[in-house]
């Protein structure tokens, strides 16, 4: 995100010394940078040597093989599902994430947590997390952001931070993970990096984070350690698939005295997204709100819908040639999915090569409307899904017949 921002203290001129006012002691500077030194990057100012650590060992992802969408199929995934009863209150939004689609490009996932995670960092692209309901906080070294329902949190790639659920209710979080960096959609922005007057949100809209964060301020680690050893749960690419090691380090990460630059966390509420429409129904990229390599993110919002006289509101049939569609429902009535089962917290898989729409009626019922109050994030892929255990254990089984009512061998 290349917009600048600077908190608690930094040298007049970049690499150069940066001294405790009060020992003299010298801080360590650490350059965080996309692609290499050639693009968006923050320095950090550290107490302790960012480098240092005392061991490494495996952290067994909880994930097995995703399986092919084959034979080809739509289906629907009850998220909710996945932790059922009280079972959240035993869950962290890292460890216990589990994933339900993934491809080369990019990872779904769904946690509903009551437990602070460990330190964490994805080293293999950045995050964006939708927090569904709930509230917490999120602590990076850059500082914390308090999230609600509604937001959209972008951690970049390899920062390290932390989730920690607040309230009573559980903190439900639905996880995009890219193996690339995560932007505004392109077409929003400016050659430099500003989004442009036709953009459906502005720099106004993003909520950095409050720093800086120091560790002793917040009673050490998540177990109130400031000075000992400390984990940090690292994702990274091991060949050509994602492994996990735990990393010791001596000092505590929550160590940075000061920041600048255009690389950190930040949130954006979905209610600040300001939706396009027009006379006929508008195609999914007029609802584009971020993208990365191999995919989009789009949400759909409460809006006036078509208003041309002879307007039909709802979706027209399509084919999805080169992707597939993951749509995450999310709040209101979505109004051309009723009637398949689909309802909060549900997540729909159209994939490329098969054609889908409205459900039945949904069609000629929506002539006439004017509004829909429906709340949906949806991503959409350039290469196929695969299954991944979260999903598969929360097929519904029954979606990929509801537009003709019955299945195989004429079940209904």
């Amino acid at each position: 995100m290349a917009y600048y921002r600077s908190a608690g203290t930094i040298p007049p001129k970049r690499h150069t010394q940066h001294r405790d006012a009060e020992s003299g002691r010298l801080y360590f500077e650490e350059l965080m940078g996309e692609e290499g030194f050639s693009s968006d990057s923050s320095l950090l100012y550290h107490r302790h040597l960012p480098s240092a650590m005392v061991d490494s060992r495996v952290w067994q992802l909880p994930e097995d093989k995703p399986e092919p969408n084959h034979p080809l199929k739509p289906y629907h995934f009850r998220l909710h599902e996945l932790f059922p009863g009280e079972s959240w209150r035993q869950a962290d939004p890292v460890r216990d994430r589990r994933t339900v689609l993934g491809n080369a490009d990019v990872r779904i996932g769904y946690v509903a947590a009551g437990l602070p995670s460990p330190l964490y960092r994805n080293g293999t692209g950045d995050e964006c997390v939708y927090v569904e309901s709930g509230s917490g906080v999120l602590e990076s070294v850059f500082g914390s952001i308090e999230v609600g329902q509604g937001d959209y949190v972008i951690v970049p790639r390899a920062t390290t931070h932390r989730w920690l659920p607040t309230g009573d209710a559980p903190l439900r979080l639905y996880a995009v993970e890219a193996n690339s960096h995560i932007t505004p959609a392109r077409r929003y922005l400016s050659r430099y990096g500003q989004l442009l007057e036709h953009a459906p949100y502005c720099e106004r809209d993003l909520r950095g984070p409050v720093g800086p964060l120091l560790a002793e301020d917040l009673g050490g680690d998540a177990d109130g350690d400031v000075d000992g050893d400390v984990d940090v749960y690292v994702k990274h690419r091991v060949g050509g698939a994602i492994g996990g090691t735990v990393l010791t380090v001596p000092t505590h990460p929550f160590d940075v005295v000061g920041w600048d630059g255009c690389l950190y966390p930040y949130a954006f509420n979905i209610s600040d997204y300001e939706p396009i429409t027009g006379r006929v129904h508008q195609p999914p990229p007029a609802h584009q709100v971020f993208e990365g390599n191999g995919f989009v993110i789009c949400n759909f919002v409460p809006r006036k819908v078509d208003y041309h006289p002879l307007s039909i509101p709802v979706p027209y049939y399509h084919s999805n040639v080169d992707s597939d569609e993951v749509m995450f429902y999310c709040g209101g009535d979505y109004e051309a999915r009723r009637g398949s089962g689909i309802g909060q917290g549900s997540v729909s898989l159209h994939p490329g090569g098969h054609t889908h729409g409205p459900q039945p009626g949904a069609y000629e019922r929506s002539i006439g409307a004017e509004f829909f109050d429906e709340l949906a994030v949806m991503v959409d892929t350039f290469r196929p899904l695969d299954l991944a255990e979260g999903g598969r254990a929360v097929d519904d089984g029954r979606y990929a017949w509801s537009w003709s009512g019955r299945g195989p061998g004429g079940e209904g």
